[in-house]
């Protein structure tokens, strides 16, 4: 296990969450599974926690129940290269309940949110040609869904 990982409480549908998330992420396989004892209330045999691991990246998934829900000071970033991924992730991620949202963020039916990304934006956003990297920027933020030929075309002034 890595030394510091996301630890992401769910309302007692943690199995679900990961038929979900290793459905959308082809690298993904879970690590461990951990149980409330069988005499606990409520909670009794139930999944506890899961760790699960996500293209490389280690998660806890606890099953805490009601009491906190996902919000936007949080998300994950997708990195996509090509334009089929982000259809692929931004589809897949936002299926069942999941909404869209500006600027490459969505969040999944679970309201985990998510920025699906061409890899390219970072490096563009902070290019040393501050006029290109502001013409990426505004190009960006008329997008619901990053469109990476319209980024690039915005990069080179088109």
């Amino acid at each position: 296990m890595k030394k510091i990982r996301p630890c992401l409480w769910f309302d007692h549908n943690v199995s679900e969450a990961i038929d979900f998330y290793t459905s959308v992420f082809k690298n993904s396989k879970v690590l461990g599974t951990s149980y409330y004892p069988k005499d606990a209330p409520g909670f009794g045999g139930e999944i506890l926690a899961v760790d699960l691991e996500i293209e490389d990246q280690q998660f806890m998934l606890l099953n805490g129940g009601p009491n906190f829900k996902f919000n936007e000071s949080v998300s994950f970033f997708v990195e996509a290269n090509t334009q089929d991924e982000i259809d692929y992730f931004w589809t897949n991620l936002t299926a069942e309940g999941g909404e869209e949202s500006q600027c490459g963020w969505v969040k999944d039916k679970f309201g985990l949110s998510w920025q699906v990304c061409p890899a390219i934006l970072p490096n563009l956003l902070q290019d040393s040609d501050t006029e290109r990297a502001k013409r990426v920027m505004d190009a960006m933020m008329k997008m619901s869904k990053i469109i990476l030929k319209d980024v690039e075309a915005a990069a080179k002034g088109d």
